[in-house]
């Protein structure tokens, strides 16, 4: 990677590029390198940062640390995600990272219910400190990585500071840990070399590829208020706190939660079919005259079709076993294949 190359997170989201090339789930298993373009990072500056974002937010923010790094959604009144975060903070600034095609809406909205807290926010995605982000993983990752790093984070989801940048570790993937390298420009035109020499090259499509197969959904334009919180999982992965108190749409993720009514849940198929996008309806074989689900997220997966996270029935993922059960489309389109989830899908069926 050039500096030209590494200053591309400058961009605006219709101009963002993918780098590398379609890695498949060995490439990503055996390590994988991927500058990754297309995210976008709100930063909140000023004492009231954390009791602003703790009333605004699924999770907890006002006893996040310096050490964790945190999931977390932002719902419409409507207990509908509008958008997910991977939230952090350091000693001054709270830090939102979204997709980077939905930051400036979401930033403006947030702006709006700031009122007379003392938190100000804007855009840090061009930072010197975050102007390209790496997503690293796989059985090699971590050793390519103590190159430069004496400790690494020792955990899912916490994160160190380092000269060099932050580092992010994340869920695992494939039994190894997967992470994020927020950096200069300079500091990764330097250190790209050496990365690309010992691990299969990716870009967006890989590391988002990635993101699935760990079971982490992302919202994004097409799937904005379509999902409660419970749909996509983010439960299970620690992106809400029940017990953190109000936040837009609380009371109906709660009686979700609480009263058993939900009976959807997201999973992990292959699609031979690239027209699985993110918004895409899923029809069932056994009821085809309505959708059962919706695709979440989708990534080429190197072998000419996608991989999915995809929001559905549960009665649909328990006939999914059966092949053909479940299509992308119609109940005549291109079968869903579906894989195993990294995590149990526990029904909310209390």
């Amino acid at each position: 990677m050039d500096a030209q190359g590494a200053r591309r997170a400058e961009q605006a989201p219709d101009q963002v590029l993918d780098f590398g090339r379609a890695l498949g789930a060995t490439e990503l298993a055996a390590g994988f390198a991927a500058p990754v373009t297309d995210l976008g990072l709100i930063a909140l500056n000023g004492e009231e940062s954390a009791s602003f974002l703790h009333g605004q937010l699924t999770n907890d923010v006002e006893h996040l640390n310096a050490e964790q790094v945190r999931l977390a959604g932002y719902c419409s009144p409507k207990g509908r995600l509008l958008a997910s975060f991977l939230l952090w903070r350091d000693a001054e600034t709270i830090y939102l990272q979204l997709p980077r095609a939905i930051q400036a809406p979401l930033q403006k909205r947030l702006q709006m219910f700031v009122l007379r807290a003392k938190t100000k926010l804007s855009d840090a995605t061009a930072q010197p400190a975050n102007e390209v982000v790496l997503g690293l993983g796989g059985a090699l990752a971590e050793a390519v990585l103590r190159t430069w790093f004496d400790v690494l984070p020792a955990q899912a989801y916490s994160r160190i500071d380092h000269p060099l940048g932050t580092l992010l570790r994340l869920g695992d993937v494939f039994g190894a840990p997967r992470y994020q390298w927020l950096t200069s420009g300079a500091t990764a035109a330097t250190v790209w070399p050496l990365l690309a020499e010992r691990l299969a090259v990716g870009g967006n499509d890989a590391w988002h590829l990635s993101e699935i197969h760990a079971g982490v959904p992302q919202i994004g334009a097409a799937t904005q208020e379509q999902f409660v919180p419970q749909m996509v999982n983010y439960e299970l992965l620690g992106g809400v706190n029940f017990k953190k108190g109000c936040y837009p749409g609380q009371e109906i993720v709660a009686r979700s939660q609480y009263l058993g009514k939900l009976k959807r849940r997201t999973t992990l198929v292959s699609i031979a079919d690239k027209a699985a996008i993110p918004g895409a309806e899923v029809f069932a074989t056994a009821d085809p005259e309505q959708p059962c689900g919706m695709v979440v997220n989708a990534a080429p997966n190197g072998a000419g079709g996608v991989d999915a996270l995809v929001e559905m029935k549960l009665a649909a993922i328990d006939a999914g076993v059966a092949e053909g059960a479940v299509r992308l489309g119609s109940a005549a389109g291109t079968p869903l294949r579906f894989l195993a989830m990294p995590y149990v899908l526990d029904a909310l069926d209390l």
